[in-house]
């Protein structure tokens, strides 16, 4: 089985070039939500989370106030680092599995890993080649502000809050420029695919 990993900063199109590679033939293994799967109520993080955060990360329900967290993280380096060390390893070993799972199941296959946090989270050793989505910072921020109704400063903190691109770009095997039409970008997703899957 191929693995791919595919990563990029908040904004940078990931959602749209994963559906495109499952209509492809791709299995998407998506760390977001496996990310959600792990601090559920009850699940060990869950619960680290909340003595560390304290319950006014909590909505009513008792789930996880992703907002208010969010906020929390985005303003605080330490908090980010903390809820980083208490969520990452739990999703690299829940996509260890999923992928050792599939290549059983599918050995021929191509499985994408579509992670923001790639890199960040020590996940590459995961994955055969990496896939960088690469947009510049301004449409960064007018995608955030358009997509989250962000405040231009809280799109730029964000954006600020993630390793810099040019950091990225050193870890990656491939480089997808989502610049400009999404045309353009899919055409670049399909001459990778075909170069990945005729190897």
């Amino acid at each position: 089985m191929k693995v791919i990993g595919l990563t990029g900063g908040i904004a940078s199109g990931k959602s749209t070039i994963s559906h495109y590679l499952a209509e492809l033939g791709a299995i998407i293994i998506d760390a977001d939500k496996i990310a959600r799967e792990v601090v559920e109520p009850g699940q060990p993080a869950w619960q680290e989370i909340v003595d560390y955060f304290g319950p006014e990360v909590l909505t009513t329900e008792g789930n996880l106030d992703r907002n208010r967290l969010g906020q929390i993280v985005f303003l605080q380096a330490e908090a980010r680092q903390r809820l980083n060390q208490i969520t990452h390893p739990r999703v690299i070993e829940k996509t260890r599995k999923l992928l050792n799972e599939l290549t059983i199941k599918a050995p021929q296959g191509v499985a994408v890993v579509d992670a923001p946090l790639l890199i960040e989270a020590g996940m590459t050793d995961l994955v055969d080649q990496v896939w960088l989505i690469a947009v510049e910072e301004e449409i960064q921020i007018s995608r955030l502000i358009a997509r989250n109704g962000l405040q231009e400063a809280e799109a730029r903190r964000r954006i600020a809050s993630q390793m810099p691109l040019q950091e990225k770009v050193k870890w990656a095997d491939c480089i997808i420029d989502n610049n400009g039409s999404i045309v353009d970008t899919l055409k670049q997703v399909q001459r990778l695919w075909k170069e990945l899957i005729t190897s």
